[in-house]
């Protein structure tokens, strides 16, 4: 009890004054969504890998880390570098308007080119085409992501008001994979479920876009289009280098092995990514206090930004720790008896939400709001080469466990070097002050 009271003042501590209140409010929205996005599929995780069998998960899984490519086109990091324009332009409409509209046009571009290039791709590739309806079918997931402007909410400061479609969509949704998918044979229902329920939700949130914000669609001119593909570009080359060790690692993995093998490790990287998500909403709350806060007081920026390193630091250190010394109990409990293979996967794997979270303050919260765009890219890129060398290397020699250290590997090559590039720079985050 004195631990966890110790936890609640020091971020109480965080969140003291008036000017926070609204992060506050930011992150529990975004909590509530990150329960939808994240918990719901943990929900289900002991139920699907059970019910599919490691072969038709690890199919399922491979189509989704396929599509994750044409995702991050889609996205093309304006989570990230629309968010910080929309949180300095928050009070113009007509700025609002002439950004929303140019982003959505972009986006909706980049997704008609990535089922081009799905398409093409499936049908010439036999492994692909046995199997196109999966694809297809996961593809709707990609135009969800497309559709659903949460850059916009963000920048606003305003996740209530979709906070409580989303969870209530995905939740019916969830409960559906109960009741319609019985045996390996339904493997299609998912991809088809996990698709209509992200989509219900992104177009709930254009119409709150609409009717709340009063945001509306004008033809953006050819000059707003390509600042926001400059503006974008150093973020997205960034995202799409981070991509070659996240989404890549399944895909990779499958190219060399089965669906079998992708099954075993993606089953327990679901699990260990459905704690990372748990982070999410601290990150996605205070990147725009911080972007605004930057402005004003770098001062107060990085001390902020230590506290909250002090604070999420220690839990997700100690929930790390739990994962790895409990890997064997959480694989038989969460997996099942089938997922043996998967034990190691979970125990190399354990720490990244720890790793993860020091990387995304040291990267996006603190290096890209202070305008270190072109480092922050150099890393991640640094990060992506090592890890696809690894991949290449380890992966045909030990299967889901070389996939797995080769990850580990490159998320501590992130951490490890941001730190040391923001000390050069004089920016010391973690101190022994409190």
């Amino acid at each position: 009890m004195e631990i966890q009271e110790a936890i609640k003042m020091k971020i109480i501590s965080v969140f003291a004054n008036e000017d926070k209140k609204r992060v506050i409010h930011n992150f529990f929205s975004l909590t509530a969504l990150q329960i939808a996005s994240y918990v719901f599929p943990i929900i289900t995780l002991p139920y699907l890998v059970r019910v599919l069998g490691p072969e038709k998960y690890g199919l399922i899984a491979f189509a989704q880390a396929f599509t994750g490519y044409f995702q991050i086109l889609t996205d093309y990091g304006f989570n990230l570098s629309v968010t910080k324009q929309i949180a300095i332009e928050r009070e113009n409409k007509d700025k609002l308007n002439k950004i929303f509209s140019s982003v959505m046009l972009i986006k909706l571009t980049l997704f008609l080119i990535s089922c081009l290039l799905m398409t093409i791709i499936v049908f010439s590739v036999n492994r692909f085409a046995r199997e196109f309806k999966v694809y297809f079918y996961t593809m709707g997931m990609v135009l969800s992501q497309t559709l659903f402007p949460i850059w916009f909410f963000q920048g606003v400061e305003k996740m209530k008001y979709i906070t409580l479609i989303n969870v209530l969509s995905r939740l019916i949704f969830t409960t559906l994979v109960f009741v319609l998918v019985k045996s390996e044979v339904d493997y299609l229902i998912v991809p088809i479920l996990n698709s209509l329920g992200m989509l219900i939700g992104a177009f709930i949130s254009l119409y709150i876009i609409y009717t709340k914000f009063q945001i509306q669609f004008v033809i953006p001119k050819y000059a707003d289009v390509i600042f926001q593909l400059k503006d974008g570009w150093h973020i997205f080359i960034s995202t799409v280098a981070i991509s070659l060790y996240t989404v890549s690692n399944s895909f990779v993995l499958g190219i060399f092995t089965n669906n079998t093998i992708v099954g075993y490790y993606s089953a327990a990287e679901k699990f260990v990514k459905a704690i990372q998500g748990l982070y999410t909403p601290v990150s996605q709350a205070i990147y725009p206090y911080i972007s605004n806060l930057m402005q004003k007081s770098k001062d107060s920026a990085i001390k902020f930004i230590s506290k909250i390193i002090r604070v999420f630091g220690i839990i997700s250190f100690i929930i790390s720790s739990i994962i790895f010394i409990f890997a064997s109990s959480i694989t038989h409990i969460i997996l099942g008896g089938q997922y043996y293979h998967s034990i190691i996967i979970l125990r190399i794997l354990s720490y990244l939400p720890f790793i993860i979270l020091l990387s995304n303050i040291f990267g996006i919260q603190t290096m890209l709001t202070l305008g270190f765009q072109r480092p922050f890219s150099t890393i991640i890129i640094s990060a992506s080469i090592i890890n696809i060398l690894l991949l290449f290397v380890l992966t045909p020699l030990f299967q889901q466990v070389g996939t797995a250290f080769s990850v580990l590997i490159s998320e501590i090559f992130v951490t490890v070097t941001m730190f040391i590039y923001l000390s050069k720079q004089n920016i010391h985050l973690i101190t022994l002050n409190y």
